[in-house]
């Protein structure tokens, strides 16, 4: 079972030795990345994307960690959009894509071989074409031939884990534009002081009895983790979890969400991971005179990450049920993580979700003494694969 050394999560100097990349001043800068997200996609004609005309419809070409971009605007639009968003991680490009669409290439390097590949081909078929990257890149050169938009990703982006609001505001900014979904430079704004604000309490100087994500890593630490969200605007943020607990903590992750998801997070409470070890009777305490070395290790439990949609103490459909789970949960002797954003438009709550989610990912590996940002597996897996990367 992984061992989460607190002393280690207030020791700069250790979070400074794991953290190769600084990925903690990385998702640090999350406010900045929108602010300055913002400023590249107006100078880059942003207004113009798809000549100011809605499309037919919007297809989005993302992956890894830059899939979150499909997400988020696949959720976004869901409630009232006036044509489909569809999202598409590889080749080949549906046959019905043509010059009445709009195709949306999401990668950090501008290298990456499904959106690559996915523009290349919608710019062959004269769909209108959107695409999110690096400048020197062969994604900005294929917008450039097809005569579409290209917004540049700011400098020191090094990892789309950590870059998503450069990713993610231009377009954005681009389907609000269209009409499809209800995100205005406003609303952008009031993203931004949340993840401020989220980036100063989760601050590494900031010690762990005070900051919620490095509390949250130290509960979650040796257990199973799940993450159940209670409503479309959490549920982007529980996927995210699921993420970036695997690919940054090394951690195996599901989630779900309500209503939906109940039943399948209610019937774990009764496996092998809570009090009942499977037998339906609450067992007996964790044996403080137990030896790790001739005993038998001790179980993992059951983690319950449970994100809500909105603010703490609003009343919604879900609020109910989402309550009754986690009474179930507490019951069983899991261990529960609540996450309430504050209050807002819909993208400022979400902001505020995914920055705890990542801080918590983050300072899960650190307390561990994992560098969040390199894998030796993941590098074997791209030396298979070749330079698939978002």
């Amino acid at each position: 079972m992984p061992y989460l050394d607190e002393s280690w999560l207030d020791d700069a100097r250790h979070l400074e030795r794991c953290d190769s990349r600084d990925s903690l001043r990385a998702l640090a800068t999350a406010g900045a990345q929108v602010r300055e997200a913002m400023t590249l996609a107006r100078e880059a004609g942003v207004e113009r994307t798809a000549d100011g005309e809605r499309p037919r419809a919007v297809l989005v070409g993302a992956l890894g960690g830059s899939a979150v971009v499909a997400d988020v605007l696949e959720t976004f639009a869901q409630p009232g959009a006036p044509v489909p968003v569809i999202t598409r991680r590889d080749v080949p490009l549906p046959g019905w894509v043509g010059p009445l669409d709009l195709v949306v290439a999401v990668s950090l390097s501008g290298r990456a071989a499904g959106p690559l590949a996915l523009a290349s081909e919608a710019a062959r078929r004269g769909a209108s074409l959107l695409t999110v990257g690096a400048a020197d890149s062969p994604l900005a050169d294929v917008c450039a031939r097809a005569r579409g938009t290209h917004i540049p990703v700011g400098r020191g982006r090094t990892s789309s884990r950590t870059a998503m609001w450069s990713l993610l505001t231009p377009v954005l900014m681009a389907a609000g534009h269209l009409g499809l979904i209800d995100v205005t430079d406003s609303h952008l704004e009031q993203a931004i002081t949340h993840l401020d604000r989220e980036a100063e309490v989760c601050r590494p100087s900031s010690e762990h009895f005070v900051n919620p994500a490095k509390l949250a890593a130290l509960q979650l630490a040796g257990t199973v983790p799940m993450a159940l969200a209670d409503g479309p605007v959490a549920a982007v943020a529980a996927r995210r979890a699921a993420s970036m607990f695997a690919r940054t903590a090394r951690v195996p992750m599901t989630w779900g969400e309500l209503p939906d998801a109940a039943a399948s997070v209610v019937a774990t409470l009764d496996g092998p991971f809570t009090a009942g070890g499977g037998s339906g009777a609450a067992s007996a305490p964790d044996d403080i005179f137990a030896d790790p070395f001739l005993d038998a290790p001790r179980q993992p439990g059951l983690g319950l990450l449970s994100l809500h949609s909105d603010p703490e103490g609003a009343v919604s459909d879900l609020a109910g049920v989402a309550a009754g789970v986690q009474d179930s949960a507490f019951a069983a002797g899991a261990t529960v993580v609540e996450v309430h954003p504050g209050d807002g438009p819909p993208i400022a709550r979400l902001a505020e979700l995914v920055q705890r989610v990542d801080f918590t990912a983050t300072y899960l590996a650190l307390g561990q003494g994992l560098d969040p940002n390199v894998s030796r597996h993941v590098t074997q897996l791209r030396d298979h694969l070749g330079d698939r990367r978002a």
